[in-house]
């Protein structure tokens, strides 16, 4: 199986080699290495793997934890074949190529690009993170208002793989942004810009293994990938539909 593996280590020579090394040495085979920072003496790096099926990750993890300085921040099942950012002009192409189904294109091949489990675009009612405020009492020469409280994100698209029903997190206010949600499951959000859209992208613990937070890099591709979509699809995005949340009920008390 194909594996993703983040650790942390010194940047300083020698310290790559030696998780290569500790990888090689516990069973795995190395496709692919990704630098997500290196910053203050420190470098945070992926490694995608090929692991035998039959072996137990534990090893894996007990080795790279043998190694002085090194930090294991997440193993997790990674979904085909590695890819690099220069898949992203590919993906923006064929958004463009077909932009009546540009958005499913970019939420079904988000996953892909990221090792992320499942991916979705939802609209977002714009008072939805309101509805969890405290009340703010309305002036005294003006009728109380009282938006509906059964409006709910819409799922719009949502990729292979992801929950049904999905529950989303909350996500406003809408910025791009890692989060954990209540039940550990690791997310990158990012806003269109219109209509309330927001792309949510997820990966869970599986087996045991526990999923490394989305690192500011990926949230920055994600919010990249999402700006250019926005930018090609265009009013179209406008055409998905907004959920009813502008119309007020006038309270006569």
């Amino acid at each position: 199986m194909l594996l993703r593996v983040r650790v942390t280590l010194p940047d300083r020579p020698g310290a790559l080699g030696q998780v290569a090394r500790t990888l090689g040495v516990a069973g795995a085979d190395i496709v692919q290495v990704v630098v997500l920072e290196r910053l203050g003496g420190r470098a945070v790096d992926d490694f995608t793997v090929v692991w035998p099926g039959a072996s137990r990750v534990e090893r894996l993890l007990a080795g790279l934890a043998a190694i002085p300085g090194v930090q294991v921040d997440g193993v997790w099942r990674a979904i085909g074949a590695p890819v690099s950012g220069g898949h992203d002009a590919e993906l923006l192409a064929q958004v463009a190529a077909n932009p009546a189904d540009g958005l499913a294109t970019l939420v079904d091949a988000v996953p892909g690009l990221l090792a992320a489990d499942w991916a979705a675009a939802a609209v977002v009612p714009a008072d939805w993170a309101a509805r969890t405020a405290a009340p703010r009492p309305a002036p005294v020469d003006e009728p109380s208002l009282r938006l509906p409280t059964g409006s709910e994100p819409t799922v719009t698209y949502a990729s292979w793989r992801a929950p049904s029903p999905l529950h989303l997190p909350e996500v406003t206010p809408l910025r791009a942004r890692p989060m954990t949600g209540a039940d550990g499951t690791r997310y990158a959000v990012a806003p269109f810009g219109r209509a309330g859209l927001v792309l949510v992208i997820a990966r869970g613990d599986d087996d045991e293994l526990p999923a490394a937070a989305f690192h500011i890099t990926e949230v920055d591709r994600i919010a990249q990938l999402v700006r250019a979509a926005a930018v090609i699809l265009g009013d179209r995005l406008d055409l998905i539909g907004v959920p009813s949340v502008a119309t007020a009920v006038i309270d006569p008390s």
